[in-house]
């Protein structure tokens, strides 16, 4: 399974009891030709910003099939700001309990799309798409703007953690759930059942 970091408090615990240690660190941001680096207006501004990518082949626990349609697509693999090890590429039991599946950011001509395969391959379900230029957020001493959007596993447990405070919490998942997070604003779990994605409750 690749592990990358959930972004909420709460979610915090169940990084340290799914994830394990970082074991491959992040490229250099100054030389890395997949960087995408340009400006925006902001507050009437222009401010710099920074979008780290992958290459599909930095994922090798991707099914050949996931990863051939991802090539085909023409993807590259956003990073978050804060990111010290590839992410944004989830393996999780996101149909049933039990079953493989993968979640994965898609970068392509400007645009991020969020897309899942269910098993080892067949064409993917695109759950959200958004410009990578909406998805930036000011961090570090400079003020640089950087890529926020992250995706996490976020198994039952993790996601019962995240339900603690609701006065009447709904019945426990069966399978993990999906964490789609904007660093250090909030987290929404989304959930297929019944043939269907759902965002899960987390307040009343």
């Amino acid at each position: 399974m690749i592990c990358t970091r959930l972004r909420s408090g709460l979610a915090l615990v169940a990084l340290i009891l799914f994830c394990g240690p970082s074991l491959i660190r992040p490229q250099d941001a100054d030389t890395d030709p997949l960087n995408e680096s340009g400006q925006v207006t902001l507050d009437g501004r222009a401010t710099p910003y920074l979008i780290r990518h992958l290459p599909v082949n930095a994922f090798p626990q991707l099914p050949v099939a996931v990863g051939d349609a991802l090539t085909r697509r023409g993807c590259l693999i956003p990073q978050t700001y804060e990111a010290n090890r590839p992410e944004n590429v989830v393996n999780a039991s996101l149909e049933r309990h039990g079953s493989s599946d993968w979640a994965v950011l898609c970068s392509h001509n400007g645009g991020v799309s969020l897309l899942v395969f269910f098993g080892d391959g067949g064409d993917p379900v695109v759950l959200v798409t958004a410009a990578e230029t909406d998805r930036l957020q000011a961090h570090g001493a400079t003020n640089m703007l950087g890529f926020n959007w992250a995706i996490d596993p976020a198994p039952p447990d993790a996601v019962h953690l995240a339900q603690l405070g609701m006065r009447h919490p709904p019945p426990r998942l069966d399978h993990d759930a999906l964490a789609d997070s904007v660093i250090d604003q909030k987290t929404i779990y989304r959930f297929y059942t019944e043939g269907a994605w759902t965002i899960v409750n987390t307040r009343d």
